[in-house]
């Protein structure tokens, strides 16, 4: 039975917003910022159908970066360097406006540094990208403004403790944040405007009427002059049009380590494990690629195929034999497609979404919801 709203619920919470933003995350509370921002007087609300926001962006490994050496190149090779260094820009460019948002010390942002791991069997593939180091530092120079982003850094290897690690290609450039802060950071802030945020309420259907649009939820009927869809990869189930296919990234956290020497962003496999130190602990995530089908689903969970390969790899690479134990284990839902740019655009009239980051929320969430927002207001 449709929950039964009193008059006082109606008139202050669920009739007459002007925009309903779909989805509390990174991507959905920007635009949400920026609407009022731009114009204080719109009535705002977003509906989260979790407790907390419950794609990626209190999920993923708060990593502050924009590719490493393999990533650009695979990126140029699906596409173009023109549009690889658009796409680098555009992830700086989001980086540094998170940080003004939000402020480096809400969101426990550090610049550690990025290193980019090749193992002793992965020779052929470290010299390929260490040959195209000058080539990508010119490019990504004019894409930032930024000289000499990568370099060897073969000397950290021993000095931070790794078994079977080769080669390293350091990126002074890349940061860390806490992502959970980073979302309480936000929603403080689009409190302070004025904006509702409701959650446990999830949407079964968006329908088209004269002057509005009806959301039909979990909590029953909501009305809204436009709609802004940020639900990343879940967009699909609304809009199963849209190229977006979901990827579970599965991660762990293990107790603290005495003497952890790690200190900074890690990244190996073409980006495909990740590893950073938080709070005296090592966050590892990653294995997406070990079983494609298997991770492009909606279900958070683990498979002991991935669980296994981690855990190998935190014993035999990172911590070797210190057989360290796992505290936490998570799994966050990404978006992904055949392009490498985020889809920003109007799927029906009122209704627009900002979704598919590629697995690069933190880079591009604010950007992304800028941009949406200002679609729906020109609109």
């Amino acid at each position: 039975m449709e929950p039964s709203f009193s008059y006082w619920e109606r008139s202050a919470f669920t009739d007459n917003a002007d925009v309903i933003i779909i989805g509390s995350g990174l991507v959905g509370l920007s635009a949400a910022l920026h609407l009022k921002k731009q114009q204080a007087s719109l009535k705002v609300l977003v509906l989260e159908r979790g407790f907390l926001p419950s794609g990626a962006s209190t999920k993923n490994a708060g990593f502050a970066c924009f590719g490493t050496v393999s990533e650009q190149i695979e990126a140029i090779n699906h596409s173009s360097e023109a549009e690889a260094m658009r796409l680098v820009a555009y992830k700086w460019k989001g980086l540094q406006r998170l940080r003004q948002n939000l402020g480096d010390a809400q969101i426990d942002y550090h610049q550690h540094g990025g290193h980019e791991l090749f193992m002793d069997h992965e020779e052929s593939h470290a010299h390929d990208c260490i040959d195209k180091i000058d080539h990508l530092n010119k490019l990504l120079q004019q894409a930032i403004g930024r000289a000499d982003i990568y370099s060897v850094a073969d000397e950290k290897i021993s000095a931070f403790g790794f078994s079977k690690v080769k080669h390293i290609i350091y990126n002074p450039l890349e940061g860390q944040i806490h992502t959970g802060k980073m979302m309480r950071a936000l929603l403080y802030k689009v409190y302070e405007l004025g904006v509702l945020v409701l959650n446990n309420c999830s949407i079964t259907a968006l329908e088209q009427e004269d002057k509005h649009i009806r959301l039909i939820t979990s909590q029953g009927i909501f009305k809204a002059g436009k709609v802004i869809l940020a639900t990343n990869a879940f967009a699909s189930q609304l809009y199963p049009g849209l190229d977006i296919v979901p990827g579970r990234g599965q991660v762990m956290v293990t107790k603290p380590v005495a003497g952890l020497k790690l200190k900074g962003t890690y990244h190996f496999n073409q980006g495909y494990y990740y590893f950073r130190n938080i709070d005296n602990r090592v966050l590892f995530g990653g294995g997406r690629n070990l079983n494609y089908k298997a991770e492009e689903t909606w279900d958070f969970g683990h498979t002991d195929e991935v669980k296994q390969q981690l855990i190998t790899y935190l014993n035999e690479v990172i911590l070797p034999g210190q057989n360290v134990e796992i505290d936490y284990w998570w799994s966050g839902i990404m978006g992904f497609g055949q392009e490498i740019s985020p889809i920003v655009k109007q799927v029906q009239p009122g209704i627009f979404c900002a979704v598919r980051c590629n697995g690069m929320g933190v880079a591009m969430g604010s950007l992304v919801g800028e941009e949406v927002a200002e679609l729906a207001l020109n609109s």
